[in-house]
């Protein structure tokens, strides 16, 4: 917005001039290359030793009951905890982690998947020159490098097209997105370029051409989010830091400094959410990780303390991979109402978001149907009128919990603050919020500096710049192809297997099972239409996975790509980790069905069947609406408001109908007015009613009229 209010050349130069006097003057702080930081601190410290094998949960929840003390404790197993632990324990300290559910369940799962400097903070510190603006996005820019160094099986460069649309916007676009590259310096991903119309066009065939003056294409890097959360927690536990998930904070232990008298915080007491077991974890200094829960914890250590965080949630949408280039994301600077909408290819889908909007703080945000609808018409108004975006297309949608913060040290407490905020209250705990998740690393370090200090803890120097993340030391962008050739996995398997858990993929292709085909040898998939196969069940279930939401959500991504496929894929997930982890069979219903509310609610099932379609009459009599309605809940047993394919299947079973899984796909694709991948009541009474049930009705099959 602030490119637009600017209107005359001179104004350029002067951008052009300050940004270059910001970028030079900060440019020789940071390394030419990662590789030598690394070396000349390996030089200075003792060589860092990672276990050979994962600690199990329950011999990390020893570890947390026996030991005497730890010097740090971390609340929180999101990106930033995690990063804390990692930072801690390779500085020497002994450090524990504990998270209330699993590794990022919360918001850094939720996130836009991009690690990036952020070019409209950029805009901002140049325009009002704002030099802690400026700071904020040369420190990111410096992480964003670093984590595409450290996890390159997780991440990778992607290039990102802002598309303009007035003549005079291009030469303010284009200042702006050079001075993007000239701050980043040396770790300048690839530099920007402008494309003419037809260039554009070709690199994004989707986009709208009414007017379309050319573009311009920038990089940023995009990763697997909670991949990498967990790739920086499973880092930290190899390190030797006790990490447990599924492990909530009951309160605050405190005892009387011998010095000065006042209470100090002394560790925390503990719960294995689990069993129910409750214990005692002590340490010289306890942090406050868990973002936008920051003020519950804070609240622990003193009650009347005033809330610092300001929570905000943002909505994201999935839809088909067809909406978007293999490898091309889009920004759009200046939607409506002043956001910014991002419009990404991930995991061979399309990712849109994100919203802006304030809310309570919640431990189940859910999507709300304005929010879906606001994207969808953002998405519209670039995309070409060929293109129809539709409702139905939006395979999954999620929300999650911006931790926005004020800062309490700060005179001015009502200001948010857009960087992190580190705070240490007077009984020691240590309290780090805000940020963003490119700089989790960053944060991490400044946290540690801060109780390192605060609590005289003999520590070295930080460590985590160019260390590499579980995973990442052996791969390869050719790796997959020996997982094809030594184990005879699906080519697609084989690249999501390495680019999912890098060198670690091949302990994974050890646990698949024998298809029973000519090709592929081995790796049974979860759902066809995606790379999952069972045997990262069995593999997550080591990292810690302890139901089936873990699963859905974290250790696959299936719910974040498509919910009806989740949904298909539960009872399997189900059955497998009920024979690993000898689930009752009641343990399994109630497994199954907390994966269900969780689709339902967190992973927009909800906002999706309140939008049943409504288009089509239903020309049938009051009778026959009774009668069929009762024919639909036989199909529906569960109560979802929607028949899937798993439920067609299981009744036809029921009465010896044998229909073959294809033509059955056919079937309820003809149902499914609204192609989202299921059959709402109002579609299965429309199609009922389409020839007022005579024997031209041919859509369904016999056992559904």
């Amino acid at each position: 917005m602030a490119f637009r209010k600017v209107a005359k050349g001179t104004a350029l130069v002067g951008v052009g001039a300050v940004a270059t006097v910001f970028g030079l003057s900060q440019l020789s702080q940071y390394r030419k290359k990662h590789g030598h930081l690394v070396a000349v601190e390996a030089l200075e410290c003792k060589p860092l030793k990672m276990q050979s094998t994962l600690p199990s949960r329950e011999s990390q929840l020893q570890a947390l009951r026996d030991t005497h003390e730890f010097d740090i404790l971390i609340i929180g197993g999101g990106a930033t905890g995690s990063g804390c632990a990692l930072d801690a324990v390779t500085r020497g300290l002994k450090t524990a982690l504990v998270e209330r559910d699993d590794f990022s369940s919360g918001t850094s799962s939720r996130s836009t998947k991009l690690i990036h400097g952020g070019v409209r903070y950029l805009q901002t510190a140049i325009m009002k020159l704002d030099f802690d603006q400026y700071r904020m996005v040369k420190e990111a820019l410096h992480e964003r490098a670093n984590l595409l160094e450290i996890a390159p099986h997780l991440s990778a460069p992607l290039p990102i097209m802002l598309p303009v649309y007035k003549w005079w916007q291009l030469p303010y676009y284009w200042v702006g997105i050079k001075l993007y590259d000239l701050v980043a310096g040396s770790q300048c991903l690839k530099s920007s370029y402008i494309l003419s119309k037809s260039k554009a066009l070709e690199l994004f065939p989707m986009l709208r051409k009414d007017k379309l003056v050319g573009a311009i294409v920038y990089y940023d890097g995009q990763h697997n989010d909670a991949r990498m959360n967990l790739a920086i927690a499973l880092t930290a536990a190899r390190y030797g830091a006790a990490t447990a998930n599924y492990t909530e904070v009951l309160r605050l232990l405190k005892k009387p400094d011998p010095k000065s008298g006042k209470s100090r915080i002394c560790g925390a007491r503990c719960r294995d959410v689990l069993t129910g077991q409750e214990f005692d974890v002590k340490a010289k200094c306890v942090i406050n990780a868990t973002g936008p829960f920051t003020d519950s914890v804070r609240k622990m250590d003193e009650q009347e303390v005033p809330n610092i965080c300001q929570p905000s949630a943002g909505v994201h949408i999935v839809m088909p991979g067809y909406y978007s280039p293999d490898n091309m994301g889009l920004l759009d600077p200046s939607t409506s109402d002043g956001r910014v909408i991002f419009f990404l290819p991930w995991q061979k889908m399309t990712i849109a978001g994100t919203t802006d909007t304030a809310t309570e703080v919640t431990h189940h945000p859910i999507p709300t149907e304005e929010d879906i609808n606001f994207i969808l018409t953002e998405v519209r108004n670039y995309l070409s009128c060929d293109v129809e975006v539709r409702r139905g297309d939006v395979l999954a949608a999620w929300s999650g919990i911006r931790p926005l913060v004020t800062d309490p040290n700060s005179k001015d407490t009502q200001s948010i603050s857009r960087n992190h905020v580190v705070h240490v209250s007077d009984s020691g705990l240590v309290t780090i919020a805000g940020g963003k998740w490119t700089t989790y690393r960053s944060m991490a370090q400044d946290t540690i500096d801060a109780a390192v200090e605060a609590h005289g803890l003999h520590a070295g120097p930080c460590r985590t710049v160019g260390l590499l993340l579980q995973g990442g030391e052996g791969w390869s962008p050719t790796l997959y192809i020996r997982l094809v050739q030594d184990y005879g996995l699906e080519s697609e398997v084989a690249q999501h297997l390495a680019n999912t858990f890098g060198d670690k993929a091949f302990e994974v292709a050890k646990l698949a099972q024998v298809t029973g085909k000519r090709w592929p040898i081995v790796g049974k998939r979860l759902v066809s239409e995606f790379p999952y196969i069972e045997s990262e069940i069995e593999y997550a279930i080591q990292e810690y996975a302890c139901s089936a939401v873990d699963m859905i959500a974290r250790r696959t991504r299936l719910a974040f790509l498509n919910v009806q496929a989740a949904d298909e894929a539960l009872p399997r997930i189900v059955e497998i980790m009920g024979k690993k982890l000898k689930w009752s069979e009641q343990k399994k219903k109630e497994e199954l069905a907390e994966a269900k509310k969780f689709l339902y609610y967190e992973m927009g099932y909800k906002a999706r069947s309140e939008q049943l379609t409504d288009r089509s009459e239903i020309t049938l009599s009051p009778g026959d609406i009774e009668r069929y309605k009762k024919r639909f809940h036989m199909f529906d047993k569960e109560g979802k408001g929607f028949i899937t394919i798993l439920d067609v299947q299981r009744v036809l079973e029921s009465i010896n109908v044998q229909i073959n899984e294809s033509a059955l796909h056919e079937i309820l694709n003809e149902v499914d007015l609204n192609k989202n991948g299921q059959v709402e009541l109002n579609e299965f009474l429309q199609s009922l009613s389409c020839s007022g049930i005579s024997n031209d009705c041919q859509v369904l099959p016999a056992g559904w009229q």
